[in-house]
């Protein structure tokens, strides 16, 4: 499993307004600027991410985006899913229940279905407020005397 380009931007993307969320409505020309990503791709992702109604939108000259509830409800694991689709080790993982015709028989599918589910484990249990949390002690922890 590779997570791609559109994957990562999407949480910064949404690590960002996370970040930003006392400023309201944030434009993606900000977000672009602060995260060093074209805005014309963070134009691709978001789509993506209003279908699934995590984000809030707004038009016009304050108009910009927010996230739809509050970091702590947002794991990684969703915002990769949004973007990626799914996160299956292998691809006979990508179908419930598997649609392999030696699944009955592959020695190796529990070793993919074990991978598998200690990958959602991980990314569902961290959040977007996670992560800000870790920064924000990283940066308190970070003085020189």
């Amino acid at each position: 499993m590779k997570i791609s380009t559109k994957g990562r931007y999407a949480l910064r993307m949404m690590l960002d307004l996370a970040e930003n969320q006392k400023d309201g409505f944030v434009s993606l020309k900000e977000i672009a600027d602060r995260q060093n990503i074209s805005k014309k791709y963070l134009e691709q992702i978001i789509p993506m991410l209003n279908q699934s109604d995590i984000l809030r939108a707004n038009r016009g000259y304050q108009g910009g985006y927010r996230l739809a509830k509050s970091p702590d409800k947002y794991t990684v694991g969703e915002i990769l899913r949004i973007t990626e689709g799914s996160l299956a080790p292998v691809a006979c993982l990508e179908h419930d229940p598997v649609e392999c015709a030696r699944s009955e028989n592959c020695l190796t599918l529990p070793v993919w279905q074990g991978l598998y589910r200690v990958i959602h484990e991980y990314l569902d249990s961290i959040t977007l407020q996670d992560i800000l949390d870790r920064q924000h002690e990283h940066e308190t922890n970070d003085y020189v005397i």
